[in-house]
């Protein structure tokens, strides 16, 4: 019984990321549209409370990105923060283009740092906004973490973006 339930949650979940928007905005024929709020001062700038996304056409979800060096998965430059953070932007901008997609797309991000004080010390928000420069910054999550995947790793990132149909 529970597999039943929870297969026509997902299967409902589905249909309303495929088809929900569209009807629910008079129809099939309603453009694509993606904007971002964000409802208090403080949060300006920083990141989007809410993004909504009108009939998408593609979903495209990029994993935990890190430091890891293509190839051989070697994490490069230990130590240094802003450099592994520009790394990692570095790598969802080519994977996001792999895809016809570009850091405008994102509309979730979700953030691992293993010291909070890259936040706090503003390093997150430099790296952040050499990625996103005009770009509207999407809605993210950041999480402080004790240890990533691999030793040496200070942060990891990943996205959802979403594209028209």
């Amino acid at each position: 019984m529970t597999k039943v339930v929870v297969s026509s949650v997902f299967a409902i979940m589905i249909a309303v990321l495929m088809n929900g928007p569209a009807q629910a905005q008079g129809g099939s024929g309603a453009a694509f549209e993606k904007r971002n709020f964000s409802y208090n001062e403080w949060s300006k700038g920083r990141f989007s409370e809410v993004v909504t996304v009108t009939n998408p056409g593609k979903f495209i979800f990029v994993a935990g990105i890190g430091p890891e060096q293509e190839g051989d998965g070697k994490i490069v430059f230990a130590g240094d923060f802003i450099a592994q953070c520009r790394f990692a932007f570095q790598k969802i901008k080519k994977y996001l283009g792999m895809h016809g997609a570009t850091i405008s797309d994102i509309v979730k991000m979700t953030v691992y740092m293993t010291d909070i004080r890259y936040f706090t010390s503003s390093e997150w928000g430099k790296c952040r906004g050499e990625a996103f420069g005009g770009a509207p910054v999407p809605t993210s999550t950041l999480v402080n973490v004790s240890q990533l995947a691999w030793p040496h790793m200070m942060v990891e990132i990943d996205v959802m973006a979403v594209l028209a149909k």
